[in-house]
């Protein structure tokens, strides 16, 4: 997907037993899993975005499409274990075992960040902010691409690279 393209529509399972996917509001969906050392440094961060964001009416998905033959630690069995520890999320954390959904949004690494705006239309993609290991970075690039979409602007910047281990692809 590139910057402006309409995402492909999805609903995936969650950990909490529903089915979600992106609505009709700015949505963060978030390509992760739980062994991906880049993915566990960002994930407080992540998971405060979509704290700080859930009252602005913005919508955070976890992805994880990791391959769970070769990865168990990304099971769906595994994710939900995760989230029950932490005491639950603020955000749904969904299992794309076909991996068509990281397919279909070009996902690269995890974590990997695609911002959507109400229309469903690509408005920022990348790493959540500049430096996985500087907690004070406080996810501050997908926080300045919600917080454009909220306030009528374009972000800026539209596109970093993403950086993380890669997608585990099914062989």
């Amino acid at each position: 997907m590139n910057i402006g393209d309409t995402a492909p529509p999805f609903e995936l399972p969650a950990t909490d037993g529903t089915t979600q996917g992106p609505g009709a509001t700015p949505t963060a969906v978030v390509f992760t899993c739980n062994h991906c050392p880049y993915a566990l440094a960002w994930h407080e961060r992540l998971l405060d975005v979509a704290r700080d964001y859930a009252g602005r009416g913005v919508h955070v998905l976890f992805v994880n499409p990791n391959d769970a033959e070769r990865y168990p630690r990304d099971s769906f069995e595994a994710m939900r274990e995760r989230v029950e520890a932490d005491g639950g999320w603020p955000a749904h954390y969904l299992r794309d075992e076909s991996q068509d959904v990281a397919r279909g949004f070009g996902a690269k690494t995890t974590p990997d960040v695609f911002v959507l705006d109400e229309g469903g239309v690509l408005r920022y993609r990348g790493a959540p902010d500049a430096d996985y290991d500087d907690a004070s970075q406080s996810a501050a690039w997908l926080r300045g691409a919600l917080d454009a979409l909220l306030e009528g602007r374009d972000p800026e910047p539209v596109e970093t690279e993403p950086v993380g281990c890669s997608v585990k692809w099914s062989q």
